[in-house]
């Protein structure tokens, strides 16, 4: 059966913007995952759910333009969260729909943009974030581009809540199953101790 959203249609986006400070202020994208920066794994997992790939990045973007994909940065200053990355995607996105994901989380599911897909088209919403059992994971989603001036208000408003947004723009929350070893498949890394432990397949 033909995918409800095709892949051409999405831009995916990973979200590296932030400060690293629980990976003692590093750029954490970059930090080293069994010997390839940590958004190298994440790009290899992202890549084959969508269409062309950007990455959002404050610091370093010579390191991250190495990876022969365009860099943005964040268009609202002082590092204001994941959800500036998102306006930066969309500012920059051709496509009509943009997937999220973080840098720090290698293990997401490789159905995750197709599950978030038929969740958005099946609920007629223009947002679909990933839920696994009690948790929200709203840095994990897809979104309609046209979403982009209601961000861009939001932001120049002060607001910051990245779900608390995407709740209010009529947001679907898409369920996960756990990992088939009963873990959290949206688990991120924050430290070094969280990379040297992480088992890679």
């Amino acid at each position: 059966m033909a995918p409800l959203i095709p892949r051409a249609d999405i831009t995916g986006l990973v979200l590296a913007g932030g400060l690293g400070r629980r990976m003692g202020g590093i750029d954490k994208g970059l930090a080293p995952l069994a010997g390839r920066p940590l958004v190298a794994h994440v790009l290899e997992r992202l890549g084959p759910q969508v269409g062309p790939l950007l990455i959002n990045a404050n610091r370093s973007p010579e390191a991250y333009a190495g990876f022969g994909l365009p860099v943005v940065a964040d268009h609202t200053p002082d590092y204001a969260g994941p959800l500036a990355g998102l306006e930066a995607g969309l500012a920059a996105c051709a496509t009509p729909w943009l997937a999220w994901v973080p840098c720090d989380a290698p293990g997401f599911p490789a159905d995750l943009v197709a599950r978030l897909a038929a969740w958005v088209v099946a609920h007629d919403r223009p947002i679909a974030f990933a839920g696994a059992g009690d948790q929200r994971h709203p840095v994990f989603g897809l979104m309609r581009r046209d979403c982009l001036n209601s961000l861009s208000a939001y932001l120049q408003s002060g607001g910051r809540r990245m779900q608390g947004w995407l709740l209010d723009q009529g947001a679907v929350v898409c369920p996960f199953a756990p990992a088939p070893d009963g873990s959290d498949p949206f688990a991120n890394l924050n430290t070094p101790d969280d990379l040297q432990a992480y088992p890679l397949a």
